[in-house]
């Protein structure tokens, strides 16, 4: 199955150039002498993947079963990617940082001679009922929370909707395949914050003005000035055109369990790193009881979560302002630095730690602080799930020398350019509604996230959710929308990271060895991609 997939992928890039695979001939020798081995692990991985239903309580053996398949396949599609990604046209330009931005997301006009009450959903999904349009979400409460709104849509428009519900790890690899495999399996594509170069760049998802620059489809209440700027531009937009509307939004927040701290002589969080360690990392570990817990299992969760985290608020940073490495200066050695030394206030298993493991040990009062994504808010405040939903609290991330660097991270939902007309059309219905200011409230009250300013005015949700004021808060006064970059080059950066941050945090090579190692690295990518040449430095 993965040869013919990746067969059908070097055939479409070569009608777009005179030799194979945009003039490399050799990548396609390469791709097509793939071993049987990782063929079979493909078909078995993809075979048995886990449906919907998960809870944060369930083991991922799944995950950890396929990532010995999953470092080969993805070596093999990434050594396209970059080889061949400097012959894309080319330009000199940085992209613009948020606040910037180049993009003036339009405002929709209705069809001619109606006002906005003569268009409705149901008109506008007349000639697509029966339509059958397929979601790829993940196993997390903003996709629950969409399930449950579901059966609204398909009430309203007469369009079904179904979903097939897949672990992060193995998320890009399952839409990859897709994208490559000639017969999509997805009209409605998950696309995380540092996927959108990448699918973009490839052809792979729809330019969103396609649909809300028809009047037949365009609500006009949609609003894109509503969404949050630094949300539109990082998880929606690439090289100034939309192809995403937000929707798992997410912005790093310190978790912590306000009875622990009380019991330990403390009325409120720490406001510093070094204030955490220093001085509530002694007070709050003993025993079995620890102050501290960070994501880190290997994989993205370590790059993202874990490495990444350190660097922005200790004034480091992955790459400089011409596109070098970075991770060797002064500042990001700090950085990493003190991530070993916050380790002692750790559980001893932090290195494997993912996310629902954190989640679980503050849930069940192991911990008494985390950093973690808004979108983990509802488990731990339901009391079915988390026995300190009564002692919880929750505000901005802590500041480090630089300032307040929160992660930042979520999802949009995009469409895929292999989807019938007809259910491309069906699929911008579902996520335009889904994503809308009048879906907003009820979404943030079935366990979601949306990117919408205007959700979180909302006096009674903000008394029911005390995380929207730090969440708002680190969107628009903090929110770093370099936290990782976006082009098609990081996710084999990330596999680099990932790879030796958990040799690092192991104590198995120094954190200076492990920057200089990584730095290395990362120049090859980006000299052989084309970035110190001609191709734009797009980030």
């Amino acid at each position: 199955m993965v040869q013919r997939f990746i067969s059908r992928y070097i055939n479409r890039m070569a009608r777009h150039s005179d030799s194979c695979a945009y003039g490399c001939p050799e990548i396609c020798i390469r791709l097509n002498s793939i071993s049987d081995e990782v063929r079979v692990q493909a078909n078995k991985n993809l075979d048995n993947a886990p449906e919907k239903g998960a809870t944060m309580r369930m083991k991922t053996k799944y995950v950890l079963a396929c990532r010995s398949y999953k470092f080969a396949a993805a070596l093999v599609i990434i050594t396209l990617l970059v080889a061949c990604g400097s012959n894309q046209p080319a330009s000199d330009q940085i992209e613009t940082p948020v606040g910037e931005s180049r993009i003036q997301p339009p405002r929709i006009p209705g069809p001619s001679g109606e006002t906005a009450e003569e268009w409705s959903l149901a008109k506008a999904a007349e000639p697509y009922r029966g339509v059958t349009v397929t979601a790829s979400f993940l196993p997390r409460p903003g996709y629950e929370a969409a399930i449950s709104l579901i059966p609204e849509f398909e009430e309203l428009t007469g369009i079904n909707v179904e979903w097939k519900s897949i672990y992060y790890e193995q998320m890009r690899e399952a839409l990859v395949l897709d994208f490559t495999s000639g017969i999509p399996a997805f009209d409605i594509i998950l696309i995380d914050i540092v996927w959108s170069g990448e699918f973009a760049s490839a052809g792979w998802i729809m330019p969103l003005d396609t649909f809300y620059n028809d009047p037949a489809l365009a609500d006009p209440n949609l609003d894109l000035d509503d969404f949050f700027p630094i949300l539109l531009e990082s998880l929606g937009t690439w090289d100034a055109k939309i192809y995403g509307l937000p929707f798992d939004n997410y912005s790093g927040l310190l978790y912590y369990n306000k009875c622990m701290l009380e019991k330990a002589g403390f009325n409120h969080p720490p406001d510093t790193w070094q204030e955490l360690k220093d001085v509530y990392g002694p007070a709050l570990t003993q025993g079995n009881q620890y102050a501290f817990a960070l994501q880190s299992a290997k994989g993205e969760t370590q790059s993202a979560d874990s490495f990444m985290r350190f660097i922005w608020p200790f004034g480091g940073s992955l790459l400089t302002d011409d596109f070098k490495p970075n991770l060797s200066s002064p500042a990001s050695l700090t950085g990493l630095k003190f991530r070993q030394d916050l380790m002692r206030y750790m559980p001893p298993e932090v290195v494997d730690m993912e996310h629902e493991d954190v989640i679980q040990a503050l849930a069940d009062g192991r911990v008494a602080m985390i950093t973690e994504w808004s979108g983990w808010y509802k488990w731990l405040a339901d009391h079915e799930t988390s026995k300190i939903s009564g002692c919880l609290g929750v505000t901005v991330e802590p500041s480090g020398p630089a300032g307040r660097k929160p992660a930042l991270g979520g999802f949009s939902l995009g469409i895929n350019s292999y989807s019938s007309h007809e259910k491309q059309a069906a699929a911008w219905l579902f996520i335009q509604w889904l994503t809308s200011k009048e879906k907003a409230s009820a979404y943030i009250e079935a366990g979601g996230v949306p990117g919408r300013h205007s959700a979180y005015e909302n006096e009674e949700l903000k008394r029911q959710f005390p995380y929207f004021e730090p969440l708002v808060i680190s969107w628009d006064k903090y929110g770093n929308a370099m936290y990782r970059p976006r082009f098609q080059e990081w996710p084999a950066i990330s596999q680099i990271i990932a790879e030796t941050g958990t040799e690092m945090m192991r104590g198995n090579i120094s954190v200076e060895d492990g920057a200089r190692m990584i730095d290395n690295q990362v120049y090859y990518i980006l000299y052989e991609s084309g970035y110190y040449s001609n191709k734009p430095r797009l980030q």
